[in-house]
């Protein structure tokens, strides 16, 4: 990928990281309907960034983004259910017990757990609408992607002090 893409990777990945950061709370409508207008053009800049880099031929086209956008639909319901891990482990940190340890780092090992089965059930899926090289582009670009996204949210994860 050329540079000036990977920045705009970058800069897609901020702006997903800002629109997963925090839930509006009930009751404020138009606080729900701006992030929803900002998950939507996260999708759309995504879109675009995966269209900008995959060369696809008209035909691919057709039958490639109905099942990236059932991908990305699922894909976002993983990427939330991390936010509100990372979330409550915020939450937790500073009186974090056995227990609740336990319980956040099973609910980790589950989101990697179901990601990776994610990635395993949509291969057949794109294999079927694209030739090989052009599936393996696409992983490489999801992996840039969930990578840039992954650092994002690093920085909203405090380092747990060990007990004796």
């Amino acid at each position: 990928m050329k540079t000036n893409v990977i920045t705009a990777l970058v800069m897609t990945v901020g702006i997903i990281a800002l629109a997963f950061a925090g839930s509006p709370a009930s009751g404020q409508d138009k606080t729900a309907d701006n992030m929803q207008i900002l998950r939507e053009k996260v999708r759309a800049d995504k879109k675009l960034l995966v269209a900008e880099n995959m060369e696809l031929t008209e035909a691919e086209a057709k039958a490639f983004w109905p099942v990236y956008d059932q991908y990305q639909d699922e894909l976002f319901l993983l990427r939330a259910r991390t936010v509100k891990l990372i979330n409550d482990f915020a939450e937790a940190y500073e009186k974090m017990g056995n227990d609740t340890a336990k319980k956040l780092l099973d609910e980790y090992m589950t989101i990697e757990s179901l990601g990776l089965k994610l990635r395993q059930s949509f291969l057949p899926k794109f294999r079927k609408v694209l030739p090989e090289v052009k599936v393996a582009r696409y992983y490489q670009i999801e992996n840039k992607i969930q990578a840039a996204l992954f650092y994002e949210f690093a920085a909203n994860i405090p380092l747990t002090k060990t007990t004796k």
